[in-house]
Formats: C-alpha cells, sequence, structure tokens
C-alpha cells in the first residue's frame, strides 16, 4: 500500500463514523441510471407517496424490543455519568458529534452476544455507534474525557483515539438508529471483548429540536469468554455522495462543490469534512455529480458474510450491497429499494462466502425532491450534497458483520 493511500486510508476511518433485501430487479448501469433519475428529479410531483417512512431524523420514543437472554447470557446496562447539553461545537451547524466513555468492568475476557441503545431524550438523538477501546488505550481516552468540560469530548469522525484503523476491520461493536431494535447475534457467534477494555458511546445529536439534555444508555448483551463462540468483525463500505442541486434551484450560494465543501468545514472542522474527497482514493476515480454513486472494494482474506445493514440521512433513497458484481457468481446481501430513515436494524442473511480476489460493492440513490416533503428541510434551498456529518447532510455506508477464519 502507499504511503499516500495509507495516510488517506488512516484519515478516512478517523471521519466514517458518523454513523444498519430482498433480491430485484437493479441496473448496473450507473451512468443511464444517474441520467433516468436526474429525468425523475425534475418532475416536481415526483415521490408524494413514497416519502413517507422518512423520519424527521430523530429516535423513536419507543423503547427498543428485547429478545429473550439464552443460557449464560446476561445484560450489562452502562449509563452516562451525568447529563450532557449538546451544542454546535464549531458555533455554526445543527449536529454535535460527542463520545463517552463507559466501563463495564470486564475482569476477564467476556463475549458481546448483542447491544441496545436507550436513548435518554429521543427528540435530539440521531444515532449511536459503540467502540470497544482495548486496554491500552484506556488512558488516552480518560486523557480526551478529562480535557473537555462536561461529559465526554467532541469526536466528528470517530473517537479521535485510532490514528490508524483498517475500514476491513473496524472497532465498531454495535450501531443503533431510529427503527433499531436489540441487535443479537446469532447463536455460536459473538465479539470477544478483551479484559480491561472500555466502551466508547458516540451519540450523534441532532439540534433541530433544541439543545436539550440527554442521559443515554448502551446495553450490552454477554456471555462467558469460556464459551467456544466464533468471533464476528465488522466492515464498513462506505462511498462518495455528490448529489448536485436540482436545475432550477442552480444559482443557489452552496450549489457550487467548493462551496458547498467550505460550509462543511465551518460546521464539522478539518477532520469532519475530509471524508469527501479521501473517498475517492478508497474507492477511485474522481468526483463525477449524480444521484448514484457506488464504491467497489477488492476482498483480501477469506469471510464469510453472516449480516448487513445501511446508513443514510434523510435525502437517501435506494441502497444495495453486492459481492462479485457484473459476474456470474453476483449475489446480493443487501437491498432496500426505498430507503426508510426509520428502519435502519442490520439484516441477518444467509452466509455469503468470500475468497481474495472477490469483490463487495455498495451502491446509493439520494434525490433532491425529498427536502421539499421532510419538515428537517424546512427553509433550507438546495445545495450540493457531499459526505457530511449532519442530519442534513449524506453518508453511503454499507456495513457487513463478517467471520473470518
Amino acid at each position: 500500500m502507499s504511503t499516500r493511500l495509507a495516510a488517506a486510508l488512516a484519515a478516512l476511518v478517523l471521519l466514517l463514523a458518523g454513523c444498519s433485501g430482498t433480491d430485484g430487479e437493479h441496473s448496473s448501469g450507473h451512468e443511464a441510471t444517474d441520467a433516468a433519475a436526474a429525468e425523475g428529479d425534475e418532475r416536481t410531483g415526483e415521490g408524494e407517496d413514497s416519502a413517507t417512512g422518512h423520519g424527521d431524523g430523530h429516535a423513536s420514543a419507543e423503547p427498543a424490543a428485547e429478545v429473550p437472554l439464552r443460557r449464560g447470557e446476561r445484560r450489562e446496562t452502562l449509563t452516562m455519568p451525568a447529563a450532557y447539553t449538546p451544542s454546535a461545537p464549531y458555533g455554526s451547524g445543527t449536529d454535535d458529534y460527542r463520545c463517552f466513555l463507559l466501563d463495564p468492568g470486564l475482569e476477564r475476557d467476556t463475549w458481546l452476544t448483542g447491544t441496545t441503545v436507550q436513548p435518554g431524550n429521543p427528540d435530539v438523538v440521531h444515532h449511536v455507534i459503540l467502540f470497544q477501546v482495548p486496554a491500552a488505550q484506556v488512558a488516552v481516552a480518560e486523557e480526551k474525557d478529562a480535557a473537555e468540560d462536561g461529559e465526554g469530548w467532541t469526536c466528528f469522525g470517530g473517537t479521535g483515539l485510532d490514528t490508524f484503523q483498517d475500514v476491513d476491520d473496524a472497532s465498531w461493536i454495535g450501531a443503533w438508529a431510529p427503527g433499531g431494535e436489540e441487535s443479537v447475534r446469532k447463536p455460536g457467534y459473538g465479539v470477544r471483548l478483551a479484559k480491561g477494555s472500555r466502551i466508547v458511546m458516540q451519540v450523534h445529536y441532532n439540534l433541530l429540536a433544541g439543545t436539550q439534555p440527554d442521559t443515554s444508555a448502551a446495553q450490552l448483551r454477554l456471555a462467558p469468554g469460556t464459551r467456544d463462540l466464533e468471533e464476528l468483525h465488522t466492515m464498513l463500505l462506505p462511498a462518495p455522495v455528490e448529489l448536485p442541486c436540482r436545475a432550477a434551484y442552480d444559482d443557489g450560494p452552496l450549489c457550487d462543490r467548493d462551496s458547498s465543501m467550505l460550509d462543511v468545514m465551518q460546521r464539522f472542522g478539518a477532520e469532519g469534512s475530509r471524508t469527501a474527497n479521501v473517498l475517492y482514493l478508497l474507492c477511485g476515480g474522481e468526483p463525477r455529480p449524480g444521484q448514484v454513486q457506488s464504491c467497489t472494494r477488492t476482498v483480501r482474506e477469506p469471510m464469510t458474510i453472516h449480516a448487513a445493514g445501511g446508513h443514510m440521512h434523510l435525502l437517501g433513497r435506494e441502497i444495495r450491497v453486492v459481492t462479485n458484481p457484473g459476474t456470474d457468481r453476483e449475489q446480493t446481501v443487501l437491498d432496500i429499494p426505498v430507503w426508510d430513515f426509520d428502519d435502519q436494524g442490520a439484516r441477518d442473511i444467509e452466509p455469503v462466502s468470500l475468497q481474495p480476489g472477490d469483490t463487495v460493492e455498495v451502491t446509493c440513490k439520494h434525490v433532491q425532491w425529498l427536502r421539499d416533503q421532510l419538515p428537517a428541510f424546512e427553509g433550507q434551498p438546495d445545495r450540493y450534497v457531499v459526505w457530511g456529518e449532519g442530519t442534513t447532510d449524506e453518508m453511503c455506508l454499507g456495513m457487513l458483520q463478517v467471520s473470518k477464519p
């Protein structure tokens, strides 16, 4: 791997945590899809029925449903030590990413077999990601926690604890978004939590409803480390977002890509804005405006996919993940033809085995006309949308739960 690419990937993974089908027909000709989609995007009435299911960027007030414990399992609930009142850390924007260090008190290696999140204030909680902090990094995490006033620390992107992390094996141990219930690994599988490790709960706060205090909690489903389980890992599949303004609005001040990028930097800082450009070193090519964007990755080691999920924001329309696209071995592992922001749970699938040299592709479609129908965009004109951390920015992210022999 070149020094340039390694440095870019290091920056990328620190920025990715912005942030879970059925088989069906799907065009593999991206240029044709873009053209057809652009034509439909100009039709003023399109989508009036199909915007239902897009939420307002907040969590559900209903608690996540619990799955009965299996033999030997227990639940451990980790709550923020005190309430945190979110705010825009750079003085502008409507989003705050905050990391909270939680201690599960692990005196021995333990299997994590499920996670869920209990949002303390559903009006402001947009989504939550849980990371494992190995014992060797705990002191660094405690220093970051102590360096800022109030609970936790600002963490646009990742936790800020890693200088490099492989997107093929991320430190994510759980993710939750509106519609997510308790995520339980299937029998015989788990994520190993090492003795002395901690948990970082990264909460994305959406400030469109105000700056109300929150005290959220993460709930872990744990099993003895002596169990003979197969270890699971998280593979992240990000793709660029390059959604231009509609023709009728393309004279707006943020319809130029450079102006939009500057706006993202002002709201999220240098680290929180870099992903939009770094992704092209991971996915290849140059920024190409359009509603449909993809990224194809090559598998480097044998693995088996057990579950798949996707993450987009409010302008998301479709997301699809396939293995070995364009070959006679193509398989669809995730296909959501009408994106529902309030249904982001990961899907268990029939296991799909991959070998080195196989490929995995994520494809997303975003549309501008949804901003005409969703309350979160009220008063906001079209803008050139790139990858960004905010609720009214966008992402394209596939997530795979895999085992490795």
